[in-house]
């Protein structure tokens, strides 16, 4: 497969390859050197999570918690793991 450099600096990357990695118009891409070669990475967009997809995610069912009734809890396993480790 061949392909040429134009008067602006562009190389056309054929249509095969484009839809083989399902780069579409606009994606951006780091070019990293190696040699004699050159490496396309397309730049991965970081999705930004909405903190609906994420309250819950621990599973808890129970009553709902007091921040100070959370604190009592993490301080009482603390606790507990700290005599463990100390046996």
């Amino acid at each position: 497969m061949e392909t040429r450099l134009s008067s602006k600096g562009q190389i056309v990357i054929p249509r095969r390859i484009r839809q083989n990695h399902g780069w579409e118009p606009g994606v951006a891409f780091t070019i990293v050197e190696d040699g004699d070669s050159l490496i396309l990475r397309p730049l991965v967009a970081k999705k930004g999570v909405d903190l609906s997809e994420v309250v819950g995610c621990a599973g808890y069912r129970g009553e709902k918690k007091s921040l100070a009734e959370m604190d009592a809890g993490v301080l009482e396993e603390a606790r507990r793991q700290a005599e463990k480790w100390s046996r």
